[in-house]
């Protein structure tokens, strides 16, 4: 990937009445990149996606594109491609003067009109229907309509506010496969708005966690998973296991009997949490384990499919965890089970 800065939010903040809805949030987004915003509702990843679009002004800071401020330029003077939850398509129009729109605004006309959509119709698979109402499509194929539409005018970045949150599970998740091999296809910067932590660690190439207005992390989604900034992130991507741990003594921290090293800067006396991620928590039976490993027992177990998860009650505490089912083989409720885990495996944060 280029590694140039597309578009720089320089230090954006944005203030409803004494609400700060953003708080000095400053991103550099790479060219032909698909940076996902994630976070809880109200965090304020909607407002940054707006000012992006220029339908909110930021009440300090600067949004620069390849160079230029672009902060007070109206929304149409951007030349943004945008799909929203609710996908806006004109229902009185057919698939293909719906996807014509934009070029149409722009003075496309003609042959040049009728090539990009008839391309654009090829790249979402729906060639055939070109001539339907949009009222006629299903849920998946208006999406694709929206996006084609987004995509036509060739836009210099693609902003998405939770655009597949109304499709069904399976169609959802067609929709995120599609949708990524149509970015990089084009090309196009991309940023997209969601609080399904699936779908933003499917997609991004960089993944922007907000909470409360400001940013905790950013970075790419595996490092977001397996190196979590604070134990907010930890807890909001994957459902950490956070486990208060007492007070560094000598350099460590004790977890369930085994010391877990603590890195720079914590000293001597910091309070910490640990966060052990759910699949990094080992199970055996009691009576085939040693007499070091920590003993609980089953308190709950549900079937995911491929997996197991159990609540395992240890030392007064509930963790979660899961295993392949061939793991979870001759487990129960009220199953007495050792627990393991690999240190190098848990991620230590000052307790709040």
């Amino acid at each position: 990937m280029s590694s140039d800065t597309h578009l720089h939010i320089e230090n954006i903040s944005k203030k409803f009445n004494t609400v700060d809805a953003l708080r000095d949030v400053d991103l550099r987004i790479e060219r032909g990149s698909f940076v996902c915003l994630l976070g809880p509702s109200g965090c304020g990843k909607t407002t940054l996606l707006r000012i992006i679009a220029g339908f909110e002004t930021a009440t300090k800071g600067r949004l620069i594109l390849d160079g230029q401020d672009i902060s007070q330029q109206p929304p149409h003077k951007r030349g943004f491609g945008m799909v929203f939850q609710s996908l806006a398509l004109f229902p009185h129009m057919s698939v293909a003067r719906n996807i014509g729109y934009g070029l149409k605004l722009r003075g496309v006309k003609g042959a040049a009109q009728r090539d990009r959509i008839e391309e654009l119709l090829e790249v979402i698979q729906l060639p055939h229907i070109a001539d339907r109402p949009v009222s006629a499509l299903s849920g998946g194929q208006r999406q694709r309509v929206a996006i084609a539409r987004a995509l036509a005018i060739q836009p210099p970045l693609f902003l998405l506010d939770e655009p597949l949150s109304a499709l069904d599970a399976k169609l959802r998740d067609n929709m995120q496969i599609e949708l990524r091999q149509l970015q990089q296809k084009f090309g196009v910067t991309t940023v997209l708005v969601t609080h399904d932590q699936h779908e933003a660690m499917m997609l991004a190439d960089e993944l922007v966690v907000l909470k409360d207005g400001a940013v905790r992390q950013s970075a790419a989604p595996s490092q977001v998973y397996n190196q979590p900034a604070d134990s907010f992130v930890a807890d909001f991507l994957g459902a950490a296991n956070l486990i208060d741990v007492g007070a560094i003594k000598g350099g460590t921290v004790d977890l369930f009997g085994t010391a877990v090293s603590t890195p720079a800067p914590h000293m001597d006396g910091d309070l910490m949490l640990a966060a052990v991620r759910a699949e990094h928590l080992g199970l055996a039976p009691a009576a085939a384990a040693g007499t070091a490993a920590p003993i609980g027992a089953v308190s709950f177990m549900r079937d995911l499919g491929p997996a197991t998860e159990f609540v395992v009650t240890i030392q007064g505490k509930d963790l979660r965890v899961r295993r392949s089912n061939a793991d979870a083989q001759g487990l129960d409720v009220g199953s007495q089970v050792a627990l393991t885990f690999d240190p190098a495996q848990v991620s230590l944060f000052k307790a709040a």
